[in-house]
């Protein structure tokens, strides 16, 4: 036998007292439970160490970079979290339009893991970009983080609005779209004062002249009325609806549902009131 098998045999020897003694006074139970719960973590560790559980969990992957970016003006250090499918586009340098680009079509494919930072890393580049300010609340509003959808878009809106209303074909349309979606954000709160001053700034606005500005006018319109509606304003839902009807006839259903509905709520005060005056 060698030195080695005899070190051993006498390492096992030495070995049995203790190791009886462990067991004598460790349940089996617990035993069990570790045996579980070293299972079922390593398991998680496994699932977590591939790409596509963590795209679907909405967690930066084990590739996943992450960029350090000042503020301009903070001392505070933000740390955003890009997918490495980004870190060649990032590393050419892109400006901040570009990224904006480039989020809305991650956006159209519903990665706002990937979308959400490239916007806040575009406006850590460029703190006064209004299209980035506005990309970033629409696609926070759609989801569903309301309160830092309305910071961003009444920051857009501030900034569109800081020399007068804008004259610009662009400027002109983020301001109806920033306005629309944060009335939207202010609504889904239950929040109808806030969200009617932001809507009824679309309606002071006057009618674009671009096409795509133009629908987005109209859409706004038909947002606001109803959010009037909503609150119990229907007559003055029907009669902004009606405006937006004059312009695109795949509205009018509504409008003819909302006239119906008014109708018929003043059929039954007519009612009502003849109904107590019998009484008399």
């Amino acid at each position: 036998m060698s030195e080695f098998a005899k070190f051993y045999k006498f390492y096992l020897e030495i070995m049995t007292l203790p190791t009886m003694f462990i067991a004598f006074y460790i349940p089996q139970g617990s035993l069990i439970c570790w045996v579980t719960n070293s299972s079922l973590s390593l398991l998680q560790q496994i699932a977590l160490s591939h790409p596509d559980v963590c795209k679907k969990l909405g967690l930066p992957g084990q590739d996943a970079s992450a960029l350090a970016t000042e503020r301009k003006g903070k001392s505070e250090i933000m740390e955003i979290y890009v997918p490495s499918d980004l870190r060649e586009i990032l590393s050419e340098n892109p400006s901040p339009s570009e990224m904006v680009q480039l989020s809305s079509k991650f956006l159209a494919k519903d990665q706002k893991d990937v979308a959400l930072p490239l916007l806040r890393l575009a406006l850590n580049k460029d703190p006064e970009h209004i299209r980035a300010m506005a990309v970033l609340g629409q696609a926070l509003l759609h989801y569903g983080y309301f309160t830092e959808a309305i910071e961003y878009l009444e920051h857009a809106i501030s900034k569109l609005l800081r020399n007068g209303p804008p004259t610009g074909v662009e400027d002109v349309n983020l301001l109806i779209l920033s306005s629309e979606w944060a009335g939207v954000a202010y609504a889904r709160q239950g929040k109808f004062d806030e969200s009617i001053v932001h809507l009824h700034r679309i309606t002071k606005m006057k009618e674009p002249e671009d096409s795509n500005t133009k629908a987005n006018y109209y859409e706004a319109l038909v947002v606001f009325s109803s959010v009037l509606y909503n609150e119990g304003c229907k007559l003055e839902a029907i009669n902004c609806l009606r405006k937006a009807v004059a312009y695109d006839e795949s509205y009018r259903h509504f409008l003819e549902l909302w006239e119906k509905d008014v109708c018929e709520e003043d059929e039954f005060v007519r009612n009502l009131v003849n109904s107590r005056r019998a009484d008399y």
